[in-house]
């Protein structure tokens, strides 16, 4: 099941309607339908971030049955855990046999209160760290992540941090990631205006709520809250990181170019052509190792991938299938190299 493949009926073919969908309350309430059938046990957690970071999230399980692995999801910008992908993706991973941990981003998912400071895309740092909890309370192996959006961005910028923390990570994927911060915002400010509309309404949300959490701490006034996404973003880098800039910034969390070359866990990355929100020339420019694979699909929307009426996702069931791939490529690698080790202990043993 490629992107390729994808093809939705003629109706679902405009990807505005496909955007918008894909984030409704229709699809949230199918989401949590999925879920339920699965019969999973789930579980809140909070998990280490680092440096005294707490970060909130989700575990299931199915009772009685020894998972097959252990799926790491991250939610796109002011989403979150219970998100209709979210939901959808973990069924799915649900179905086939694995343990899914679904983790909020800082001030995410009913988490403003877990720490004072604010969210921004570069907290890259709590989140590998975050995924090391996990991966260490969580016994189910092998260990595989995906994201969307914004947690597309993470789960690719995770893999490549993964080594270095001596995260095992079989395999990744991404469905519609930001590539360009910088040309994301663009596109935004040239399209249509219901996406900048919405992310300032959601943000805007969100800071209000974590000043009236931390007054002493965030003492910014409502004209500031007023001011539109790019002025907005402005001070919240000048005010709240250590960049100097926008641009650097942006720069900060961008993985255009050939960042991604060096990458040692296997990826896949899903992108709709007609994306309103994420530019699609970025994809193109990409350096991508030979275990790294772009799939582009003709329609989408921005995370909607929606099949018919029933709101049923494609990416979701792509992610699955790339995943699980991953996943038992890792199983039957680690079955040869135990067998391979017993073969020679027992070469050494016999004097061979």
């Amino acid at each position: 099941m490629g992107g390729s493949d994808y093809a939705p009926p003629l109706w679902l073919r405009n990807p505005h309607l496909q955007t918008a969908l894909g984030s409704s309350q229709w699809r949230r309430r199918r989401g949590a339908q999925a879920l339920a059938a699965t019969g999973a046990m789930t579980t809140e957690h909070l998990v280490d971030g680092g440096e005294g970071v707490r970060l909130r999230g989700l575990h299931s399980l199915v009772p009685g049955r020894e998972p097959r692995g252990l799926v790491l999801l991250l939610h796109g910008w002011e989403g979150s855990s219970e998100s209709s992908y979210m939901r959808q993706t973990a069924a799915q991973m649900l179905a086939l046999g694995y343990a899914v941990f679904r983790l909020n981003f800082r001030d995410h998912g009913d988490s403003h209160h877990l720490n004072e400071a604010i969210f921004h895309s570069n907290r890259i740092d709590e989140v590998v760290h975050a995924a090391v909890d996990i991966a260490a309370r969580f016994a189910a192996r092998p260990m595989i992540a995906a994201g969307y959006s914004l947690g597309g961005n993470f789960a690719l910028r995770l893999a490549l941090r993964a080594p270095a923390a001596g995260l095992h990570l079989a395999g990744v994927a991404a469905v519609c990631p930001v590539i360009d911060p910088a040309r994301t915002m663009l596109q935004m400010e040239r399209g249509h205006r219901l996406y900048l509309r919405h992310f300032e309404r959601t943000w805007r949300a969100s800071l209000r709520r974590k000043r009236d959490l931390f007054p002493d701490h965030l003492a910014f006034d409502d004209a500031t809250l007023q001011l539109g996404m790019r002025e907005l973003t402005d001070w919240l880098v000048r005010t709240h990181t250590d960049f100097g800039t926008l641009d650097d910034y942006f720069d900060g969390y961008s993985v255009i170019g050939d960042r991604l070359s060096s990458l040692q866990v296997p990826v896949d990355i899903l992108m709709s052509a007609d994306d309103p929100v994420i530019p699609l020339d970025a994809f193109h420019a990409l350096a991508l190792p030979e275990h790294a694979r772009l799939e582009i699909s003709r329609w989408g929307g921005h995370c909607g991938f929606l099949l018919d009426h029933h709101l049923d996702g494609f990416a979701e069931r792509w992610v699955a299938a790339r995943l699980d791939a991953h996943a038992d490529a890792a199983r039957t690698s680690s079955e040869r190299t135990r067998l391979a080790t017993a073969i020679h202990a027992s070469t050494r043993a016999s004097g061979g």
